[in-house]
């Protein structure tokens, strides 16, 4: 038998001239507002995108280190709406020999409406050609936890976990699983005073998890709290 790692991550542009494809690949062919659109060049534009795109730069650092962990079994990236592609990924992997193809998503937390999107990509790639063990989700792996509590340990601020909000359609496994990630670390870290809220909500009409951060914020100040640390729980790498 002979494996290979398909690495995946959401992707991102390398310049501000990207961004409209990068955006409409994301939108899938449904209507792009030109305001949304404004709004992400601009964010890409706070972010120094035209110095280097930090999230393809941390997946390729984090590609090339499991790379060396794991020895003589070869790590592939691809991208769900970026470049190189999933079905990339799959396609160097099979020219390599591999029969079969480990699927992880640097995103540790499952849901219907993202990391099955990435499964079903690798999947159509393979088209049978390999046997394919995908990786659901890995929110309470050890190690993830424990870098995480060291990210908040010793802190005297309120802790407020956070992830990226999805439709309020999703099922609750999402929730539970980055709740449960965020009990863990605040166990492990030895902190008591912790909430979590959602970030990042899509203008789509419909409505998302909540709380959403900023309504928290404010409701964190309105209580007497003055002191906040961030810690975002459902990115691996830089996320916009």
């Amino acid at each position: 038998m002979s494996a290979a790692v398909v690495l995946m991550a959401y992707g991102s542009p390398e310049q501000l001239a990207d961004v409209p494809a990068y955006y409409a690949d994301i939108r899938g062919g449904r209507p792009i507002k030109p305001e949304n659109l404004d709004d992400l060049v601009d964010r890409y534009r706070q972010l120094g995108i035209e110095d280097e795109s930090p999230l393809n730069a941390i997946t390729e650092q984090t590609r090339s280190a499991l790379e060396r962990e794991l020895g003589h079994v070869p790590v592939f990236t691809g991208m769900k709406h970026w470049t190189p592609r999933i079905a990339d990924a799959a396609e160097r992997a099979l020219d390599g020999g591999a029969d079969t193809i480990v699927g992880l998503v640097l995103a540790p937390h499952w849901s219907e409406l993202s990391i099955a999107g990435y499964r079903e990509q690798l999947e159509s790639a393979l088209a049978g050609r390999a046997m394919l063990a995908f990786v659901d989700s890995w929110h309470d792996e050890p190690g993830f936890v424990e870098l995480l509590a060291d990210r908040v340990r010793g802190t005297d601020a309120h802790v407020v976990f956070t992830a990226h909000s999805l439709p309020a359609r999703a099922q609750p496994v999402y929730k539970e699983q980055l709740l449960e990630t965020s009990r863990l670390v605040a166990e492990r870290a030895g902190i008591d005073d912790w909430t979590f809220s959602f970030q990042s909500e899509s203008p789509t009409g419909e409505p998302w998890l909540g709380p959403d951060i900023l309504d928290h914020l404010e409701e964190l100040h309105a209580g007497g709290v003055r002191k906040v640390l961030v810690c975002p729980v459902g990115f691996v790498a830089d996320h916009l």
